[in-house]
């Protein structure tokens, strides 16, 4: 049997190291967890480091570099996606979609 994966609009914020798009993935979601000298912050689900971020998704703990997207899932958690992985799997959604997606 063959399946087709069903369409569904993701939020995803590419991760580039600035605080401009730690921000912009700390909308994402709110389960961050903040390391300042080693002394932990809070304890919640994405840790900063200074050129990479850990993120506790469904799956256990991953880690994303510099150059990945994170992605929100379908139920709200977040999930770091290498670069080329996520340019196969996703395309810009139209403006329709970006409404809907924005509404729920």
């Amino acid at each position: 049997m063959k399946f087709r994966k069903k369409p569904v609009v993701v939020e995803a914020e590419l991760y580039d190291g600035s605080k401009e798009s730690i921000a912009k993935i700390l909308k994402l979601g709110n389960s961050v967890m903040l390391y300042s000298d080693h002394l932990r912050i809070k304890t919640l689900a994405v840790m900063l480091y200074s050129d990479h971020l850990r993120i506790n998704t469904l799956e256990g703990m991953h880690r994303a570099d510099i150059g990945d997207w994170i992605i929100k899932g379908v139920k709200g958690e977040l999930y770091p996606c290498k670069p080329d992985i996520f340019e196969q799997t996703y395309e810009l959604a139209n403006q329709k979609d970006n409404e809907k997606s924005l509404a729920t």
